[in-house]
């Protein structure tokens, strides 16, 4: 079903248009220094208001054997950017804040229902944990927003760490 662009949208970000929307699923997260794999619930928010960035926030909570809420996990806030200033179109850039005591520059490109970003830096707090660095693979999967993220942190090397498929809501 292609997506209905909004009649504001700043042409800049019809690459990433199939972004926008209420978004609510599951995933998993782990990591090298976890016991375990948890389920997590998640909804993100990604909206436009006709300037050439799209606003986005996220929350997650952990979820028990039965799908229910057992309490808070992270949340980000941020802004995408496509194509800033005279980039090639399919540029994009990914700023990222968390109350943890991090923020987040991502670089990458689109392609298509796809973005790919890397990590172009990673500032923290002096009690923030240690993270260094990070992946990240958004796309659009019959019309489910899913993505996968990677991170080097707490003396760990480039390792998966979470994943989640969304609905649109």
């Amino acid at each position: 079903m292609p997506i209905e662009l909004p009649t504001d949208l700043h042409p800049k970000l019809v690459p990433v248009a199939w972004l926008i929307g209420q978004w609510a699923g599951a995933g998993v997260i782990g990591y090298p220094s976890m016991d375990a794999d948890l389920r997590f619930g998640q909804e993100i928010s990604i909206v436009q208001d006709g300037r050439p960035f799209l606003s986005y926030t996220s929350r997650t909570w952990l979820l028990d054997d039965d799908g229910h809420q057992v309490r808070p996990l992270a949340s980000e806030t941020g802004y995408w950017r496509v194509g800033p200033g005279d980039a090639d179109p399919n540029d994009v850039e990914l700023l990222l804040t968390h109350p943890t005591g991090f923020v987040e520059i991502y670089l990458g490109r689109v392609d298509g229902a796809r973005a790919e970003l890397v990590t172009d830096l990673v500032a923290r707090t002096s009690t923030a944990k240690e993270y260094t660095a990070g992946k990240r693979l958004y796309g659009l999967v019959e019309g489910d927003l899913m993505w996968v993220m990677e991170m080097s942190a707490v003396g760990h090397s480039m390792a998966p760490h979470a994943s989640a498929r969304l609905k649109r809501v």
